[in-house]
């Protein structure tokens, strides 16, 4: 299945900046509202971007509800390991995760 609905965000300290602090780039397709099928990317988060694939194991065939994009993201990053200067990227990351879900769904 070919996801139907995608959504970016990118965050930025000031608008006249070209690099995210965080971006995330998602496919949803939800039917019925369970999620059929998903894909999920960070960016700004690490030194290179990544296809969030923990997070996607645990969205397919559940609930397409805040809780659940919620839960995935906490478990995306829930290895993360910070460094004095950029631990804020964590909960910015987990929060643009589920708003760019939302959005999708």
């Amino acid at each position: 299945m070919i996801a139907a609905r995608s959504t970016y965000v990118k965050i930025r300290d000031r608008q006249s900046y070209e690099f995210a602090l965080v971006s995330v780039a998602a496919a949803l397709e939800v039917s019925e509202g369970v999620v059929r099928d998903v894909r999920l990317a960070l960016g700004g988060v690490g030194t290179k971007p990544w296809r969030a694939t923990i997070a996607e194991e645990q969205l397919m065939d559940g609930p397409a509800t805040q809780e659940a994009f919620e839960r995935a993201a906490a478990a995306e990053l829930s290895a993360a390991e910070v460094r004095e200067h950029n631990a804020f990227k964590v909960p910015l990351a987990q929060r643009a995760i589920v708003r760019v879900l939302a959005g999708a769904a």
